[in-house]
C-alpha cells in the first residue's frame, strides 16, 4: 500500500471515529432519556437533566467507551493517550493556552464582525437560555465530561491515530477539521460555517498543545476552563448581570 493510500486510509478511520462516536452517542442518550421518561421523570421540560444526560452519555461513557473499545480492538495500551499528572511547566502552558484561546476567540469575533457575517448558536445555549441556572450546571461538567471526553476523543484518539500516518501539523489541521464539522449537528440558525471556522481555529490551539506537551491534561484543562468561563458568562448575561 503506498504511502498515500494509508493517509487516506488513516484520515477515513478518523472519519468513521468522530462520526460513528456522535452518532452511537446520540442513540445511547436517547435510550437514556427514553428510561428516564418511563420513569416519569419529565425530561423534555427539564433542560438541567437534559444536559446532563446528553453530556454523561455522550462526553462520558460513548466517546470514552469508544476509545477504549479502539484501543482494545487494535491491542494498544492506554499509554497510547498520552496523558499524566500536569507538571508546573504543563500548568503554565495551559495558562497561556487559555489565554490564548481566548484572544483568538476575540480576534475571530472582530473579523466576523467587520466582516458583517453572522455566526449560529449552539443549541446548548438555546436549551439553558430557558433556566439560566442551567448554566451553571454546565461550569463543573466542562471539567468533568465534557473537556476531558472531547479533548480525550479528538486529540488523544483521533488525533493520535492520524500522527501514525502523518506528520504533526496535518494531524493536528485534519483532526481539527473533525473536531468542528461534528459541532455542525448542535447549531441553530444562520451563519453556520462562520461557527465552524470559529470551532476549526481554536481546535487548532487545543491540537497544537497536545503536540507540544505530549500531555492529554493541558488540552483537557484548557477545554474544560475555556467551555466553564463561557457558560459562566453566558449565565451572566441570561440574568442580567452582563450586557453582551
Amino acid at each position: 500500500m503506498s504511502t498515500a493510500e494509508t493517509r487516506l486510509r488513516t484520515f477515513g478511520m478518523g472519519i468513521f471515529l468522530s462520526f460513528g462516536a456522535y452518532g452511537v452517542g446520540q442513540i445511547v442518550a436517547l435510550i437514556a432519556i427514553l428510561a428516564l421518561m418511563a420513569f416519569g421523570i419529565n425530561v423534555q421540560n427539564s433542560p438541567g437533566i437534559l444536559l446532563l444526560v446528553s453530556s454523561v452519555m455522550l462526553q462520558g461513557v460513548t466517546f470514552g467507551g469508544i476509545a477504549l473499545v479502539y484501543l482494545n480492538y487494535r491491542d494498544l495500551g492506554l499509554d497510547f493517550i498520552h496523558v499524566h499528572v500536569p507538571s508546573l511547566r504543563d500548568i503554565g502552558v495551559a495558562i497561556g493556552g487559555f489565554v490564548l484561546l481566548f484572544g483568538a476567540l476575540n480576534v475571530i469575533s472582530s473579523v466576523i464582525q467587520s466582516l458583517g457575517l453572522h455566526s449560529a448558536e449552539n443549541s446548548v445555549v438555546d436549551i439553558a437560555s430557558g433556566n439560566p441556572a442551567v448554566f451553571l450546571l454546565l461550569i463543573p461538567l466542562s471539567f468533568l465530561l465534557i473537556g476531558p471526553g472531547e479533548e480525550l476523543l479528538y486529540r488523544g484518539l483521533i488525533q493520535g491515530v492520524l500522527r501514525e500516518s502523518f506528520s504533526p501539523v496535518p494531524a493536528v489541521i485534519l483532526s481539527s477539521v473533525l473536531f468542528a464539522s461534528i459541532h455542525f449537528f448542535s447549531l441553530q440558525g444562520s451563519g453556520k460555517f462562520v461557527y465552524l471556522a470559529t470551532v476549526f481555529f481554536l481546535a487548532l490551539i487545543l491540537g497544537s498543545v497536545y503536540e507540544y506537551t505530549n500531555n492529554l491534561a493541558v488540552p483537557i484543562l484548557i477545554h474544560g476552563a475555556y467551555d466553564a468561563t463561557l457558560f459562566g458568562l453566558q449565565y451572566l448575561m441570561a440574568t442580567g448581570q452582563i450586557h453582551p
